[in-house]
This record gives C-alpha cells, structure tokens and sequence, in this order.
C-alpha cells in the first residue's frame, strides 16, 4: 500500500490557483506531523508548509508563499491538501507531500513516509 499519493497538479498561468491533495493510506496515523515540499528543476527540495501532529495543529509556512497558500487537513479522512492561489512562475515544481516527522530539539530531522510527488507548472 502506498502511504502518501498526491493528485491535483497540473499546469497553470501565473496569478491562477491549485488545490493539490495528499491522502494518506490507513497505515499512517493521522496525528502525525504532515507537510508539503517542492522541488523545481535542477534545485534542492525546498519546505512549503508544515501543520504540526499530535494535536497541535500548528502551521508554518515558507516565506515565499505566505499569504498564498493555506494547508487544511481533512484528519478524519487523514488527507492533507495544499490550497495555492496568485501562483507564480516559481512556485513551478515537484510537490510532494511528507509524513511523521522526527524531531531533534524540536526541530524536523526527517519525515518517515514521503509520496511520489505532483508536477505543478507555472506559466508566465
């Protein structure tokens, strides 16, 4: 059973919107800390936004897409979605989202279970 898939990317002109999904298989706990990441071409992957597990329901986003983006989390269905709008051509990437996080000094050290990714493309 794969343990994250994540649908809803696509191509796009710049000012547009996405909305893509993460559903995570039944395998995970839906308590866990769940996050987004892109990767653009020939770049290192880079953090979008994070929602805090066990609870806390905290969010953190990236600077470059504060005010842009928003992170809800269905946890009953443990489906994580990441809501863009007013895109960019560099938000253009792989996206891929990421769950149970392991903390060192309560920072993220590394994710247990990663999807496959979602092309998103940007287009001036």
């Amino acid at each position: 059973q794969v343990p994250l898939v994540e649908s809803g990317g696509g191509s796009v002109q710049a000012g547009g919107s996405l909305k893509l999904s993460c559903q995570a298989s039944t395998s995970i706990p839906n308590r866990c800390t769940m996050s987004w990441y892109r990767q653009p071409s020939g770049k290192e992957r880079e953090m979008v936004s994070i929602i805090r597990g066990q609870g806390d329901g905290t969010k953190t986003y990236a600077d470059s897409v504060k005010g842009r983006v928003t992170i809800p989390h269905d946890e009953e269905k443990n489906t994580l979605f990441l809501q863009m709008s007013g895109l960019k051509t560099e938000d253009t990437g792989m996206y891929s989202c990421a769950a149970c996080a392991s903390y060192t000094d309560d920072k993220i050290t590394r994710f247990e279970y990663w999807g496959q990714g979602t092309q998103v493309t940007v287009s001036s």
